[in-house]
Parts: C-alpha cells; sequence; structure tokens
C-alpha cells in the first residue's frame, strides 16, 4: 500500500511539473514538507549528485527520493513520474496531426511557457536561498543568516563563467567542488 501512495505522489508531479526535470523541484519541496522520509534539506544535496549522473535530472530525482523512502521506492517513484507523461505524449502525438494548424493549440502551448519558466525560477530561488543562506531559526539577524564561504564561491563561479564562456561547463564544476573541499563547504 505504502508503494502504491509513493506511485501516486509521483504521479502528480509527473501530471504538473511542465518544463524539464528541473521544474519537479517545487513540488519535491512541497512533498518533503509533509513526508517524515524527505527532508527539504536533503533536496540540494540530492539535486548535486543526480545532475552528475547520466540521464533526465526529473527521473533521476524521483529514483533517488524513491529511494529515500526505501531502497524498492526507486521503482514506483520513476514509474510514477512517467505515467502521466507518457499517456500525454501518445494522446498528443495521435491528435498532433489534426490539431497542428488549431489556433487554440498554439496558444495553449505559449501558455505553457511561462507556467515551465515560473516554475524553473522558483526551483532556482530555492536552491539559491538553501544554499547561501543557513536556516531562518537560527541567527537573529539578516546579515548573520548568510553564509559568508559558499556566497564568495557562488560569485566567484558566477563571474569567472561570465568571462570564460567558451571553457567546458565540466571545468566550472570541477574548480567549485575542489574550492568546496577547500573551503570545507
Amino acid at each position: 500500500m505504502a508503494y502504491l501512495l509513493l506511485y501516486f505522489e509521483f504521479f502528480k508531479i509527473g501530471l504538473f511539473a511542465v518544463g524539464g526535470g528541473l521544474a519537479t523541484l517545487p513540488f519535491l519541496y512541497r512533498l518533503a514538507g509533509e513526508v517524515a522520509w524527505l527532508s527539504v534539506s536533503e533536496i540540494p544535496s540530492m539535486l548535486a549528485v543526480v545532475q552528475m549522473l547520466p540521464g533526465a535530472i526529473g527521473v533521476n530525482l524521483s529514483a533517488y527520493a524513491g529511494m529515500h523512502f526505501s531502497p524498492l521506492g526507486a521503482l514506483p517513484a520513476v514509474l510514477g513520474l512517467l505515467t502521466p507523461q507518457v499517456i500525454i505524449i501518445t494522446i498528443i502525438a495521435r491528435l498532433f496531426q489534426s490539431f497542428n494548424a488549431n489556433k487554440t493549440v498554439q496558444q495553449v502551448f505559449g501558455a505553457l511557457q511561462p507556467a515551465a519558466a515560473g516554475l524553473l525560477a522558483a526551483a532556482a530561488f530555492q536552491l539559491v536561498t538553501l544554499a547561501l543562506l543557513a536556516p531562518a531559526a537560527a541567527p537573529a539577524t539578516a546579515a548573520e543568516r548568510i553564509n559568508i564561504p559558499e556566497t564568495l564561491l557562488f560569485i566567484g563561479v558566477f563571474i569567472l563563467i561570465r568571462l570564460f564562456r567558451k571553457v567546458h561547463p565540466a571545468v566550472f564544476i570541477a574548480a567549485a567542488g575542489a574550492a568546496g573541499i577547500a573551503l570545507g563547504l
């Protein structure tokens, strides 16, 4: 029964997470607030791990979260995430030829783009907040909440990326990882 509930939780995430794997993050944060087996503070670490793995980020995130539930939890989590997508894409593929020129269909797809951008922006904001700020309950003032080493590392990598756009992203990932290890982050 618990695996069925896990399947349906990820089914809902797969149904509404429009815009790619990172769009699942707001839904995972909501889920983490409702269940005992997943915490909000674990999600950034999960994201860091799954971005290093081959494959789709959303699928990898759901598998990782499902494994937090139990070792076999990855299967119902991934199946739950993928089921609505398979159903929707099957329906769209069958109907696409007849609706391709329909203005209403084009407007619906156009309306999904800002929704996807909003979900991605919300995920980015949550990740930056968790990475650069201490928990609200810890220090008293806003200035004390800023994690100085993490913030400096973030700014440094951001500046380097802007200056050296043609350098492969793996170089920045390795440099940020080495700096994080050196700073003990």
